[in-house]
């Protein structure tokens, strides 16, 4: 529906009213963040996501559903039989977001984009000497490198969680895992989708009152191309030498996806 030329002008005499009493005007636009994405685990399933990637390489039928809804959650396991389509690795994993049984979001260069969410990390799921994502940002296809990714590694022995670009081996952030076994962790991912210099990130951590970490990076490279797309589970190397592969799992609630517009 259009404007009308009442609401136009009445816009125009608030807005010399305002400084005839000396206050500021109201701004003509101001960013904000749009909700676009809030799905249900009893009520959307699985179909909350673009693609479900369980057992890809049918390693494991007897542990089938890996990916599932538990208690309003979605539940990942991870056994130590399950293997990937490259069998040196393990994945179970979800990508991208759904509004519907045929449109998902397209996360595109110069969009910025948040999602909110909380996570469970049993002491099961432990850091490793190789990767651990739990959290991807990925061009979509085959064989396509992360741009983002939010892992479990061990550092000089110790257990921690970390935000990485892969694309310039930049780190993001870093801190103790071990305060996080076996509690529920908010997750607050940001991210301005730019090629070369122009993207951003942001990574907050928190449990839901205190902050536990925020880094933020400007100038970084967040786009290869195509699209933006995010991917939540477990993804791991078996080429851990800590002995820390174990059967595991990871949950996650509350997923909340936003748009900058």
């Amino acid at each position: 529906m259009g404007t009308s030329r009442r609401t136009l002008l009445g816009a125009a005499l608030g807005g010399a009213a305002a400084a005839a009493v000396g206050l500021p005007a109201a701004p003509a636009s101001a960013s904000s963040w749009v909700l676009k994405w809030n799905p249900s685990p009893y009520d959307d399933g699985l179909g909350a996501f673009e693609t479900v990637e369980d057992d890809r390489a049918d390693s494991h039928p007897e542990g089938q559903p890996h990916i599932y809804v538990e208690d309003n959650t979605y539940r990942f396991n991870m056994h130590m039989v399950d293997r990937d389509t490259s069998t040196d690795r393990q994945r179970q994993e979800v990508t991208g977001n759904r509004t519907s049984s045929s449109s998902y979001l397209q996360w595109l260069p110069g969009q910025t984009w948040r999602v909110t969410y909380w996570m469970y990390i049993p002491s099961s799921l432990k850091a490793t000497t190789s990767f651990t994502h739990i959290m991807q940002m990925k061009q979509p296809g085959t064989g396509t490198s992360p741009i983002v990714v939010q892992s479990l590694r061990r550092v000089s022995g110790a257990q921690t969680v970390e935000l990485v670009l892969p694309i310039s081996g930049t780190l993001v952030g870093r801190t103790s895992l071990d305060p996080l076994h076996d509690t529920w962790t908010k997750v607050d991912f940001r991210i301005k989708v730019g090629d070369g210099t122009s993207g951003t990130v942001r990574w907050i951590l928190s449990d839901g009152t205190n902050t536990i970490i925020d880094k933020s990076l400007s100038g970084v490279d967040t786009f290869l191309d195509d699209r933006v797309r995010p991917k939540w589970g477990i993804y791991r190397s078996l080429g851990d030498t800590s002995g820390s592969l174990q059967d595991t799992y990871i949950r996650f609630k509350d997923f909340l996806g936003y748009q900058l517009v």
